[in-house]
């Protein structure tokens, strides 16, 4: 009888279930992280020069500063 109930698992359905909520907490975090990276360029792009120099960006690296590409000389992301 042990080795019956040891082969006994999980139904198939919260299997499903799981898997599904995984896939949409997954979908829901990347399109957070969209409008995250969105509302920085602009408010990036709303500063002048003078302040993106203060910051230690060029207007050209603002997009890539959103996302965490740029790096300072020190070696530390921004």
């Amino acid at each position: 009888m042990s080795t019956a109930l040891s082969t006994i698992g999980r139904p198939a359905g919260t299997k499903t279930h799981g898997s599904f909520l995984r896939a949409f907490n997954a979908c829901w975090q990347r399109i957070a992280r969209y409008f995250v990276h969105r509302a920085a360029i602009a408010s990036l792009c709303e500063l002048d020069d003078e302040a993106l120099r203060d910051i230690g960006i060029a207007r050209s690296q603002i997009k890539g500063a959103a996302y965490g590409f740029v790096t300072n000389p020190n070696g530390a992301r921004r």
